[in-house]
């Protein structure tokens, strides 16, 4: 089969692309001008490279028009209020240009990787004190200060793809949670290995809810090749402390634990004197005033229906980070 993918030299463009290419499908994959290849460096020459834009629509129904599926995975992933804009126009308007091509060309199918964010975070003024909220696909967005710029990017992303299927698109939607995979460590999820390697010695409260991107690659594949359409799927290996995370991940790297929490007090005044810095620096920030609140919030999500529907099982934790810090920690 022939599958274009969308935002292919990511973290989880690049994993699909590999397990595509394991089945011996023919992989289009499809990169801004100047994007970095190197995750896809060792298999490059077995790729059908595509220069391009997912906001360049003629260019889009070119390719489109000659393959039999695509994975739409491009998005601009930002918490920084500068890059608003280019966030929206990409994450919205890019991906109705995907769908759009899609309809005229009848492809036999489309895979959009979302975000557990597109779901949106109910108003924590509703949720009872010291109790864990649960969420599932039956979670429907509702306007709430707890909803980061990006996520209503995301979701409404997501608006063109439903809109799609209604007019006959065949298509399926998941949302990973926090993806822990072998990326660039200086980008993305991945920049959490890099902060426990460097030993930082700071923890936040909250839980964080994981998945590995070899198993969110699986569900994509097994998804696009299944008779499952107009459906969604949370990809959501299981929830963890983030003491726990960073403990974890130092054990596996050799490191220092950190041993400082940090409270929703100091938080704040990280962020803002984080947002300073970035500014006369002229860089992106590491903690932001929304990734700060929301890594303190104690949301867990529900992965029953994948495995119920297609008996989906997601690797442990502890195997997914011992394979990514070995991988990380060689290549320094």
């Amino acid at each position: 089969m022939k599958i274009l993918i969308t935002g292919a030299t990511g973290l989880v463009g690049s994993t699909v692309a590999r397990q595509f290419l394991a089945e011996n499908h023919t992989v289009f994959a499809l990169f801004r001008p100047g994007s970095d290849r190197s995750l896809l460096a060792d298999i490059e020459n077995k790729i059908q490279w595509v220069e391009g834009d997912v906001l360049d629509i003629s260019f889009l129904e070119k390719y489109i028009e000659d393959v039999d599926y695509v994975v739409h995975t491009a998005a601009v992933v930002s918490f920084v209020p500068r890059d608003r804009k280019m966030m929206y126009k990409v994450n919205m308007e890019g991906t109705a240009n995907v769908v759009n091509a899609c309809l005229k060309y009848g492809i036999k199918k489309l895979c959009h990787v979302s975000s557990i964010a597109a779901l949106g975070r109910p108003d924590s003024r509703k949720i009872i004190g010291g109790q864990d909220l649960v969420i599932d696909e039956e979670q429907r967005w509702e306007e709430s200060p707890e909803n980061s710029e990006y996520a209503k990017s995301k979701h409404l992303a997501e608006l063109e793809v439903w809109r799609g299927m209604a007019e006959g698109l065949n298509a399926v939607i998941v949302n990973p949670t926090l993806i822990l995979g072998e990326g660039d460590w200086s980008k993305s999820s991945t920049q959490i290995f890099r902060y426990v390697y460097q030993e930082k010695p700071f923890y936040t409260e909250g839980i964080a809810n994981y998945v590995d991107v070899q198993d969110v690659a699986r569900a994509v594949v097994q998804l696009l090749f299944s008779d499952i359409a107009g459906e969604r799927f949370l990809l959501n290996a299981g929830s963890i402390s983030y003491q726990s995370l960073f403990n974890t991940i130092a054990d596996a790297m050799g490191k220092k634990r950190p041993s400082f929490k940090v409270g929703p007090g100091l938080a704040a005044i990280i962020w803002r004197v984080e947002a300073v810095r970035t500014w006369l620096m002229g860089t992106k920030p590491l903690i932001t005033k929304e990734t700060a609140q929301s890594s303190a919030r104690r949301f867990r999500y529900d992965n029953g229906k994948i495995k119920k529907t297609i008996g989906f099982e997601f690797q442990p934790i502890e195997k997914t980070i011992a394979r990514v810090s070995e991988s990380l920690v060689g290549k320094i």
